[in-house]
């Protein structure tokens, strides 16, 4: 296991239990920390003010409610995040379309890539 990822902490915010569960399981084989799964925009800003997260993945479609709330707090503290969605890409408002959007149901080798491309330090030229 690479200690980069396993002190990696991603929260996962999903209403669907089953799909937050999968995704927890996905994270957890690919060495992450799981933070939440929390269920709803409240949850999910709670879990952000009181612990440390270094990435996430984000249900747009939170039971009607949509997540925006919560990109918009990871976009404030530099946290790099992933948006999740059983819709399509269009479905997406357009002052988030340059996050990436993963399509359900997720893919684990598609999810890994994904977090590793957020995740990786940025290069910096002297």
């Amino acid at each position: 296991m690479n200690n980069l990822v396993s002190a990696r902490r991603v929260l996962v915010v999903e209403d669907e239990v089953m799909v937050a569960w999968a995704v927890e399981d996905m994270l957890t084989s690919l060495g992450y920390t799981v933070v939440g799964p929390a269920a709803r925009v409240d949850q999910a800003l709670s879990l952000i003010e009181n612990g440390s997260v270094d990435a996430a993945v984000l249900d747009i479609n939170l039971n009607g409610e949509k997540s925006y709330p919560v990109a918009d707090a990871l976009i404030a503290r530099g946290v790099p995040f992933i948006f999740s969605t059983g819709y399509n890409k269009t479905s997406v408002h357009t002052g988030y379309l340059g996050y990436t959007t993963l399509q359900k149901p997720l893919d684990g080798s598609i999810l890994e890539k994904a977090l590793a491309e957020l995740l990786v330090p940025t290069m910096r030229m002297p």
